[in-house]
């Protein structure tokens, strides 16, 4: 089962229409910052804040590499994923991460 912590991570990850659009473009293709800005039309400070959260919940990964004149670039992927987000689902994660009634007593 997906631990709360990592199921809310991927949600709120997902809640933002930048991050929608990065996974959309990540998935025809590997892009660097730089090409992932320019395509969005966003800034790179904003898009690398987008990325960070996306990396964070484990949906997309980064990797430097050199380019031919030596600059570092930073490239980035989407991570192969599938969730099926159905009111069972958030019943057993939320249940799986409440308190147990012994451990409220004490």
């Amino acid at each position: 089962m997906l631990p709360f912590d990592e199921f809310l991570r991927v949600l709120a990850a997902l809640d933002n229409p930048h991050r929608l659009r990065i996974v959309a473009l990540l998935a025809g293709e590997r892009l660097h910052v730089s090409g992932i800005a320019r395509q969005m039309g966003l800034s790179r400070p904003l898009v690398h804040m987008h990325l960070k959260r996306l990396e964070a919940a484990g949906l997309v990964k980064g990797s430097l590499e050199l380019s031919e004149d030596g600059k570092a670039m930073k490239f980035f992927e989407v991570v192969p994923f599938a969730y099926r987000i159905t009111p069972s689902l958030i019943r057993e994660v939320v249940s799986a991460n409440q308190p147990r009634e012994k451990e409220e007593q004490s």
